[in-house]
């Protein structure tokens, strides 16, 4: 990682958010004061699973990965966050250990921001702590439906679903392409299946002309087909 001079919070990606745009000047100011920022490039750690939670993190450029460690090591992403998402805070409020493991997937920029500035945030402003709540809520919901998709759901139709969510969520480059570089192995770790099963859905839905690859980058030509397959219609 590499240390980069604090960018005012004020001036930060994160602004916009629901989240932050209810703080005032004095919150903002609070927030600069200690906080840390650094460059982290693919492959870097931000926190690993079991860790203890000191603070929580903003993400002002790049892409991360959470994921939990199964058996044997294997990784079960649980979600990506990206310019504008925290991360670290729900294991932050809880007082607990980091439930996941942070990996940058494409370079990044963010700032830690130490647990006590959260706890003040939530203390003296109301606004800030509802929306706090209704984002955790939020996350749950995701989560929860995650699981059922995985109990419910074949590996085809996840795939689709998947797809479906990285396109809606990091949009795509000037090529068309998905605008996330993930792995065949990532894209399993994701699905919730193996790397194998993972290429043979990609060679079925390319064969099927409902995408096209080109190396680890993904087009998708018919997303209304996408949809329908992950819908089980």
């Amino acid at each position: 990682m590499i240390k980069k001079k604090n960018i005012e919070c004020k001036n930060c990606a994160l602004k916009s958010s629901l989240l932050f745009e209810s703080l005032n000047e004095e919150e903002y100011t609070m927030l600069n004061y200690d906080k840390n920022c650094q460059i982290y490039k693919r492959g870097d750690f931000i926190f690993h699973e079991g860790n203890h939670a000191i603070g929580f993190y903003c993400v002002n450029e790049g892409i991360i990965k959470l994921y939990k460690t199964g058996i044997e090591g294997r990784e079960q992403i649980i979600t990506f966050a990206k310019e504008g998402d925290i991360i670290g805070y729900r294991s932050v409020l809880s007082k607990e250990s980091f439930c996941t493991t942070a990996k940058v997937i494409s370079d990044a920029y963010l700032c830690f921001i130490p647990a006590q500035r959260l706890f003040k945030l939530v203390e003296s402003n109301a606004n800030f702590s509802l929306k706090l709540i209704q984002q955790a809520c939020k996350e749950l919901e995701v989560a929860n439906k995650y699981i059922t998709d995985i109990a419910q759901k074949t590996i085809k139709e996840r795939m689709a679903e998947v797809l479906l969510k990285l396109h809606d969520e990091f949009n795509v480059n000037t090529e068309g392409y998905l605008n996330i570089p993930l792995t065949r192995e990532e894209l399993a770790n994701l699905v919730g299946t193996a790397t194998e099963s993972v290429i043979r859905m990609l060679s079925l839905f390319k064969s099927g002309g409902l995408i096209e690859l080109k190396g680890r980058k993904i087009k998708i030509l018919q997303a209304d087909e996408l949809k329908r397959i992950s819908e089980q219609l």
